[in-house]
């Protein structure tokens, strides 16, 4: 990333994305992490049922996790790629059919099978593993465990891994396009003096041998960076919200110190989830309930597991990341991260390349959280306010098949790409129609950005394939040039893609379809002509 000011850097280096190497060269590595591979492309994960427990003055974990999956086509004597990256190791490989030999190589393990494997038939891999993960020195971005401790001196643990898989610490199938549809079980087993809190409901507590085991269930699919354990001197309370589908189980664990601020500062959810539940359909998750967890570090979306240590304060560290005083009124990462309950945990991006369908919906959602809050006027410039982050260095898609994210500007520049469109649609009804409809019609389920573009498209009734290309592929923004003659405008598109189509509004009723070539139209009155800030392009008059 290339260097920036104080000021962008925290804004945007350190909230809009992972560090990245503009001119990475790509290894087989990577490929066996970021794509389908042949030791991939013939089995679907149905379950993880794991355990995890961590020793904090060793900084090492150890645990299980049995791997239920499905046979997807026909095979014989396959080779199963279990992700693991070093210096984590695998102790044992045991499965429910004949394994002829496993080997851990670099972040792999290879388990050659010794059957004919029939399309539809189910198994199970099951892994004992240990070890010293990969300690994360700036997490959530660089991805890793955090051993640390409270205010009070009590151990407090936890990890974050989206950038870098969770195979930094879990065997899994760490690709984004396949969940376990039939959920997780969870073991986190803790001193008796801690408590471990993970994703959905908590359905069981055994203490014995001076250890607790606090086991945790999701029944939904569930992405792998989201299965998150966390091990602190936690207390718990509750609320429920009447939503869509019923009432709501609210859950919150937070640091005994931090009860009182928690019971305050948490009364912003059910705003945010009446607001979201407006804009993008029910919360996705009803059967496993809404968490916060005080966590640390800033914060992360895990599924029904939302990592919070904003420090119970309004913006984002207290600070806006607009400039314009909007995003003071509201807790940034309450409602940043529960808007990725919809988009990365509800729909999630088959490729970490088309991680924008994650990042500019859910920052889009921060727009729409202040409009149905506090009103239209105070979401549009707080949307306007954004582009200060936006830098435009390489385009927002990243590199398919290698693990790869497009830039950091997937966050406002997807953001405003997604007013802009919401502009040129000039239905707002319909707009939030389409919203909810990808939130339904993609329920549960990893997408690619094409299916995205389609909906979208085909929703909406217009073709909004080159606004899409415009903003994801390339780092070039529109630019309208014009000239204005009293009732004569002369303009035309520079910096676009080829035949964009990007109509504008114009004297708040007008309409235009600039192109790349110039073209003169009639006012109807004189006065300076008044362009709509909304949609993310440049104005540049011209003599």
């Amino acid at each position: 990333m290339k260097k920036l000011t104080y000021t962008l850097l925290f804004a945007s280096g350190l909230v809009f994305g992972q560090f990245f190497e503009k001119d990475k060269v790509f290894t087989k590595q990577d490929t066996l992490k970021g794509s389908d591979t042949q030791f991939r492309n013939f089995w679907d994960v149905k379950k993880y049922d794991l355990s995890v427990e961590p020793d904090f003055a060793e900084k090492s974990i150890k645990g299980y996790n049995k791997i239920s999956f499905e046979i997807t086509k026909d095979v014989t004597d396959p080779v199963f790629q279990i992700d693991l990256q070093k210096p984590m190791k695998a102790d044992k490989v045991e499965g429910n059919f004949p394994i002829v030999n496993y080997k851990q190589d670099d972040d792999f393990i290879f388990v050659t099978a010794k059957k004919k494997f029939k399309k539809g038939e189910k198994y199970t891999i099951n892994i004992t593993y240990s070890g010293k993960p990969t300690i994360a020195k700036n997490a959530p971005w660089d991805g890793g465990w955090v051993f640390t401790k409270d205010e009070k001196g009590n151990p407090w643990m936890s990890v974050a891994d989206e950038g870098i898989g969770a195979s930094i610490w879990l065997p899994t199938k760490d690709i984004w396009s396949d969940e376990p549809e039939n959920g997780i079980v969870m073991k986190i087993i803790t001193p008796t003096d801690l408590v471990g809190v993970g994703n959905g409901r908590l359905t069981d507590k055994k203490t014995e041998g001076g250890k607790t085991a606090y086991t945790w269930e999701v029944k939904n699919p569930i992405n792998a960076y989201s299965i998150i354990p966390n091990i602190g001197k936690y207390v718990n309370f509750k609320d429920t919200f009447d939503g869509e589908k019923g009432k709501l189980d609210l859950d919150y664990w937070v640091l005994d110190y931090n009860l009182e601020k928690a019971k305050k500062q948490f009364q912003q959810v059910k705003p945010m989830l009446s607001a979201f539940e407006y804009w993008f359909g029910p919360y996705p998750f009803y059967e496993d309930s809404y968490k916060l967890v005080d966590s640390p570090y800033l914060g992360m979306e895990h599924q029904s597991n939302v990592a919070y240590g904003n420090n119970y304060q309004n913006g984002y560290r207290g600070r806006d990341l607009s400039g314009t005083g909007v995003g003071l009124k509201w807790d940034y990462i309450i409602i940043h991260e529960s808007g990725h309950e919809w988009f990365a945990n509800n729909i999630t991006a088959k490729d970490q390349a088309d991680m924008w369908i994650h990042e500019s919906f859910t920052m889009y959602s921060e727009v729409l959280f202040v409009e149905k809050y506090m009103d239209k006027k105070s979401a549009d410039i707080y949307a306007i306010g954004v582009r200060n982050n936006i830098e435009n260095d390489i385009p927002i898609i990243g590199k398919y098949g290698v693990r790869n994210e497009g830039s950091g500007d997937m966050y406002p520049k997807g953001a405003n790409m997604l007013h802009t469109i919401r502009q040129v649609i000039n239905n707002d009804e319909k707009f939030r129609q389409i919203l909810r409809g990808i939130g339904k019609d993609f329920y549960h389920q990893t997408v690619t950005t094409k299916q995205i573009e389609d909906y979208m498209s085909s929703k909406s009734g217009i073709d909004l394939s080159s606004i899409f290309n415009q903003y994801l592929r390339t780092v070039k923004i529109p630019t309208l040039e014009y000239s204005q003659n009293g009732e004569s405008l002369k303009f035309r598109y520079k910096d676009v893609v080829k035949d964009l189509k990007l109509p504008l509004i114009i004297n708040g009723d007008q309409t235009i379809n600039p192109t790349e070539n110039w073209q003169t139209v009639k006012l109807k009155k004189t006065t300076p002509v008044e362009f709509n800030k909304n949609y993310y392009i440049h104005y540049n008059q011209v003599q």
